[in-house]
């Protein structure tokens, strides 16, 4: 097996990719995870050239794949940075500038489905599975989580992982419009890689200024003058204007996000 340790950070034009790296512990996050987390972030953040930013694990040697087993249960039971660290490390991916993709290649449980809940895109493996025990465990969860939850799932699906910690199958929850996609893991590289592609193709200044502006809409926070600037400074951008000369020409558009 690899070496094991923190997430890592790859970055590739466009695209980065975070992996989480803990495979033999079924990707459980530490403290340690946590702030490299907040890392990569604010570094990702500050690279104008990145558009997208992949989620995903390492899987290797687990039998059945887990992309994460949640918040180590040593750190949540007070001996390290405790909920308010973790509450930081999904409120963050939820705020980055880059479109973010989750590649769900494993079964997900605890705080880190909050992390696939922050990201805006979101394709899944075939048969993994999806498990919020908080309750179970004498947990009442984090306020922004809960708001992910309800956002994505509507207030009867969060009621559901919440008040019954009842393990759902990525397909269930594909029904309730969560997961772009849910493919097996013949396919799962492939279409991973065709809607990084897709994203990467979009005008980044209009896709970028859109995220927020839908976060901020989904999250009752939002301003009719702040969107509206919004859509004044793409309607005066360069790309705006290459977007439309490149669909006259009938050519792939070359934008530089201004």
């Amino acid at each position: 097996m690899a070496s094991e340790g923190t997430p890592t950070l790859r970055l590739d034009g466009p695209l980065a990719t975070v992996t989480l790296r803990r495979p033999s512990q079924r990707n459980s996050l530490t403290d340690d995870d946590l702030h490299q987390l907040l890392a990569h972030c604010a570094q990702v953040d500050a690279d104008p050239q990145v558009r997208v930013l992949l989620l995903t694990a390492d899987t290797a040697g687990l039998e059945q794949p887990v992309f994460s087993a949640g918040y180590h249960m040593g750190s949540l039971s007070g001996s390290g940075g405790g909920p308010g660290l973790f509450e930081r490390v999904p409120d963050a991916f939820e705020a980055l500038r880059p479109i973010t993709i989750c590649a769900l290649n494993g079964s997900v449980h605890g705080g880190a489905t909050d992390l696939v809940l922050a990201c805006d895109l979101r394709i899944a493996l075939a048969g993994s599975q999806w498990r919020m025990p908080a309750a179970a465990l004498g947990l009442h969860y984090y306020p922004s989580g809960l708001r992910r939850y309800v956002a994505r799932l509507g207030v009867d699906g969060a009621k559901r992982a919440f008040l019954t910690a009842q393990t759902f199958t990525v397909e269930q929850l594909a029904a309730l419009g969560l997961f772009d996609a849910v493919v097996g893991a013949d396919r799962f590289d492939v279409v991973r890689d065709e809607l990084v592609q897709r994203v990467v193709a979009l005008a980044p200044l209009a896709a970028q200024a859109t995220k927020r502006s839908l976060n901020e809409i989904a999250a009752g926070l939002f301003d009719v003058a702040r969107l509206r600037e919004r859509e004044a400074l793409t309607h005066a951008s360069e790309d705006l204007a290459e977007g439309l000369a490149a669909a006259l020409a009938k050519r792939a558009p070359h934008f530089k996000g201004r």
